[in-house]
């Protein structure tokens, strides 16, 4: 998980420099379809084994999971890496309290402190006393509830399909949606919208090798991160995987040239991993 932290942050300073050239919407279709090609082989060589059953749940997974990633790669094109990186972060605190209420899965009173303090960190990263808050810490939290929904649902999905099948709701939805998504922005592309709607660019240069980069490390992380879900308690694991946000701060003021965070939004940070340990205890 250690490992997997390090290479998702590198991922994330590539999507940041691809999104200087490209909108976000496209650098989540190439983001995408790295992992569709390399799923789409993994079942050629071993086909799906699994009784299915809830197709409308396994499209909800992708579309939240879609859209969760749209935030989060918009964030991470306007804001420094570590916070986009901590919005995401906070998914662990919105599904445990999707849990509770779909799933009724009982919290108790050191789940609910978990979550007020979770909240708490939300509130500060947000910096409520010195800025307004804006579009970028909207789509952050929507990233990571987003994350949560897509989360939630794998614990029933899990019963009826292959982990591969549900991963590739995720990038099937996440490859096919931008291509619609954009032929829509050639004709309709409002200001208000540009996380949503934006027209295809073709890359170009050094643009190609920035996307193959962010797609080898991105498949990477994934796999290192299952293996250590696969091997050790989630728990652990889970606590870990904050390691993550140390990361992504350390990479953003080094390769883009981020500022270190202001002293609020590094309480927000703590209390959000805090809140996640608590919950990943549990």
């Amino acid at each position: 998980m250690f490992i997997a932290s390090i290479l998702f942050a590198a991922m994330g300073v590539f999507a940041k420099l691809l999104s200087q050239h490209l909108p976000s919407l496209e650098v989540v279709f190439f983001r995408n379809l790295f992992g569709v090609v390399l799923i789409g082989a993994s079942l050629m060589a071993k086909p799906l084994n699994q009784k299915g059953g809830r197709p409308f749940l396994l499209l909800f997974r992708g579309l939240m999971g879609f859209f969760a990633l749209l935030c989060f790669f918009y964030d991470i094109a306007h804001i420094p890496l570590g916070e986009a990186m901590t919005y995401s972060k906070t998914s662990p605190i919105f599904t445990a309290l999707f849990a509770y209420i779909f799933l009724k899965e009982v919290l108790g009173k050191r789940g609910w402190f978990a979550l007020f303090v979770g909240f708490g960190g939300i509130v500060l990263i947000t910096d409520p006393f010195r800025t307004p808050f804006d579009k970028y810490d909207l789509l952050g939290i929507l990233s990571g509830i987003g994350a949560a929904l897509a989360y939630t649902s794998v614990k029933e999905l899990k019963k009826h399909y292959d982990t591969r099948a549900i991963v590739l709701s995720f990038m099937g939805v996440g490859t096919l949606g931008p291509l619609i998504l954009m032929g829509i922005a050639k004709y309709y592309s409002p200001p208000q919208l540009d996380f949503l709607l934006s027209p295809f660019i073709m890359p170009s240069g050094v643009m190609w090798l920035y996307i193959v980069c962010m797609g080898v490390l991105a498949t990477g992380a994934q796999i290192y991160m299952t293996k250590a879900y696969g091997v050790s308690k989630a728990g652990v694991v889970g606590t870990v995987s904050y390691s993550n946000i140390l990361f992504s701060i350390l990479f953003g003021m080094l390769f883009l040239n981020d500022p270190f965070p202001e002293t609020i939004k590094i309480l927000g940070i703590i209390l959000i991993v805090i809140s996640g340990i608590m919950v990943a205890k549990k």
